[in-house]
């Protein structure tokens, strides 16, 4: 069988890892990204390159997007150049980006409409994840929906969960999320006292990392504390925009969710301090200082 067409919107990170992914195994592929300079190695990789989603959505049978926020995913779907408009009825719609659940059912909603099969499907895992086909898709929507777009999620992925209807799998996402900026807000404060303490740093860092508190995102963030390099695989920006999604999720529900919000504070701590566009495991360099009493 000819493989089907896909169409990736959203060239950053992860985006581009897809991308990469889905050409070296011969899909047929069309990129849109909003700075096309970003294009330029998909187009000598033999990708299409597109000037609009509307035009991607075109070429395509499954049009999966990868963006930044719930803005940039209503800018790419909605419009009169948008994936929607072009997308055709029966093709397969794939929103992969961590967004907020009453945004993804308004998308289903609209791609219903346009008699399209939709998923909100996103991931676990950063950059080298996307580019070797290991990430984790977390999907809400129909099965017949999942079975459409079956045969590229196994080739970007290597395991589909499907955790029940559209939303679903974007709630999964933002808890996922939640937890592990948490663990990593937590380390980098505990890094903050052993500092402060004076502690060894490298004999204190061991004892956590090999004992109870050593997550696999704890000890991420500690390999990077080691070695210096904090290039992003994945955004300290994005990572406090999911927190805040994740807080509102909370709301919604009448939930009073402490820890997303005391970690998102650590984490715009940390972009005030200038690392936003850094790996969120630069959160472990910020840290902050209680004022010094006022004299009376």
């Amino acid at each position: 069988m000819a493989k089907q067409r896909v169409a990736i919107l959203g060239l950053g990170i992860m985006g581009s890892g897809m991308a990469s992914r889905l050409l070296t195994s011969n899909f047929p592929v069309t990129v849109y990204n909003r700075n096309t300079a970003k294009t330029d190695p998909f187009a000598k990789a033999g990708a299409h390159v597109a000037d609009s989603p509307r035009a991607a959505a075109q070429r395509s049978e499954v049009i999966i997007s990868m963006v930044a926020d719930d803005q940039a995913s209503r800018d790419t779907w909605l419009g009169e150049n948008g994936a929607l408009n072009g997308a055709a009825p029966g093709s397969t719609l794939i929103e992969s980006s961590t967004l907020t659940v009453p945004w993804i059912q308004e998308l289903a909603a609209a791609a219903a409409h346009k008699s399209c099969n939709f998923l909100d499907a996103p991931v676990t895992g950063t950059k080298p994840h996307a580019e070797s086909g290991e990430l984790l898709f977390l999907v809400g929507g129909s099965a017949s929906a999942l079975a459409n777009a079956q045969a590229v999620l196994s080739v970007l992925g290597r395991d589909v969960i499907h955790l029940g209807s559209n939303g679903s799998g974007a709630l999964m996402k933002l808890i996922n999320n939640f937890m592990a900026a948490v663990q990593a807000a937590s380390f980098a404060e505990a890094v903050a006292l052993i500092t402060a303490g004076g502690l060894d740093r490298e004999k204190a860092v061991s004892i956590l990392t090999d004992g109870v508190p050593g997550s696999p995102m704890v000890k991420r963030v500690a390999a990077r504390l080691a070695s210096g390099d904090f290039s992003p695989n994945f955004s300290l920006r994005l990572m406090a925009k999911d927190l805040t999604y994740a807080a509102s999720e909370g709301t919604r529900h009448k939930l009073d969710l402490q820890t997303p919000a005391a970690a998102l504070a650590v984490f715009k701590e940390a972009i005030n301090q200038g690392y936003g566009e850094e790996d969120l495991s630069a959160v472990v360099k910020s840290s902050r200082k209680l004022s010094a009493p006022q004299a009376r």
